[in-house]
């Protein structure tokens, strides 16, 4: 979704909250050259060699709408925690441009960047960074202490903040009192409590225990649904990425390889590169029914009969065909056995055969939750949008998803 903004020349213009423009950064003292290198195609270890200058981001374009959660993902060395950290300007760029509701931060001077990372800005970092001689309730109430904002407002908004993340009871304790997620809880708690538009989180969940980490994806996709936060997330864990991204940017050596939805990255890897890290994703996690389902073969209840129906079955291979109306609603189905008696009785219309027990799922669930269902069902599963017929699942195309083939983005086979 993108935001309204009203400029100086008050201009209205709908923009991404955040917009990132050919942004590079080249860590050294011979920028200038190794930029030079960059238009050129040269690798990054090429310019090392040749110039002694370290390639962090490499001509990084992209935008985030707001209410997403944004993932930059990659192995060490890959540039995703140099990104985060030239989006809040905590190191300069060599080149490009960030936009915070169409405001370029590299133009802002000191006092109105303090006012961006105050009032939009809020980061999480993968280590806690709580004072432990402070309580949960000062620690969370930090951020806004340095703010100069009122005492008694500051303690309510950081109680509200932890309350949000299940810590309410906790507020008299000490960092040291808390287990590992209760801290990132309150880390969490504290990048709340300003209220921004934008959470940036860098690998905040690496540290904790695998367990624990997935409690923590689940709290927040589930602050998410109240929140609705726009959320750029750093991490080199690929199933992380997957589970928790409404879009992920891959990064390389300094540069996003691709930019997608879990799907788009899993089903269509942009290069060897990218195929490779998906290799060994679990896709019965990540694929839905709309990833895997294949046109509908039906049959027009309000004008279409037994022979009809039968004629339709037997072209097609098929041992039943759903039903539905010139709209596409779904009524129901009705069976190869079924029809050919309906025939030999001389009936003009499908009313008297038809069955309703459909087996039926919306396009987002995931295929993890079709298995039970496809395997106990005679007939192929319906997927059902707003009650309309958009498409079937069979075994074969759940077995072919599994696999890694003849899935493509339009739910379709091609």
């Amino acid at each position: 979704m993108k935001r309204t903004i009203i400029n100086k020349k008050e201009e209205v213009r709908d923009v991404p909250i955040i917009q990132v423009e050919n942004l590079s950064k080249i860590f050294g003292k011979n920028a200038k050259k190794a930029t030079k290198y960059l238009d050129e195609g040269l690798s990054k270890d090429d310019i090392l060699e040749k110039t002694g200058n370290t390639v962090g981001v490499n001509r990084a374009s992209f935008d985030v709408e707001e209410g997403e959660i944004f993932v930059i993902m990659g192995l060490s060395g890959s540039g995703k925690s140099t990104l985060v950290r030239l989006i809040n300007r905590l190191i300069e760029p060599t080149e490009g441009s960030v936009y915070i509701d169409g405001q370029d931060l590299a133009k802002m001077d000191s006092k109105d960047l303090r006012e961006v990372r105050r009032q939009k800005l809020s980061m999480v970092f993968q280590r806690f960074g709580l004072f432990p001689h402070r309580t949960v309730l000062e620690n969370a109430e930090f951020g806004l202490e340095v703010q100069g904002i009122d005492k008694n407002e500051r303690k309510e908004k950081a109680k509200k903040s932890l309350e949000m993340v299940g810590l309410g009871g906790y507020i008299h304790q000490f960092p040291g009192q808390l287990s590992g997620g209760m801290q990132q809880r309150v880390g969490l708690a504290r990048a709340l409590a300003n209220d921004p538009e934008v959470l940036l989180m860098d690998e905040a969940f690496s540290a904790l225990d695998p367990l624990i980490r997935k409690e923590m994806q689940d709290e927040l996709l589930e602050l998410q649904e109240s929140m609705k936060k726009t959320i750029l997330f750093i991490t080199h864990d690929l199933d992380e990425a997957l589970r928790i991204g409404d879009r992920i940017a891959l990064m390389k050596d300094g540069r996003i390889v691709q930019i997608g939805t879990p799907e788009e990255i899993l089903v269509n890897p942009a290069n060897d590169y990218v195929e490779k890290f998906v290799e060994d994703v679990d896709r019965s996690k990540v694929l839905t029914a709309e990833n895997i389902m294949k046109r509908p073969e039906t049959v027009d209840i309000q004008k279409h009969g037994p022979r009809t129906a039968l004629e339709r079955m037997r072209k097609e291979g098929l041992s039943s065909i759903y039903v539905t109306d010139a709209k596409r609603n779904l009524h129901g189905y009705v069976t190869a056995d079924d029809v050919s008696h309906a025939v030999k009785q001389d009936a003009d219309n499908l009313k008297g055969i038809l069955r309703t027990d459909v087996p039926r799922v919306e396009p987002q669930t995931p295929m993890q939750e079709i298995f039970d269902i496809i395997h106990d069902s005679p007939v192929p599963v319906a997927v059902i949008q707003e009650g309309k017929l958009k498409g079937v699942i069979v075994r074969g195309a759940v077995l072919a998803a599994l696999a890694g083939s003849e899935v493509n983005l339009n739910g379709f086979d091609s």
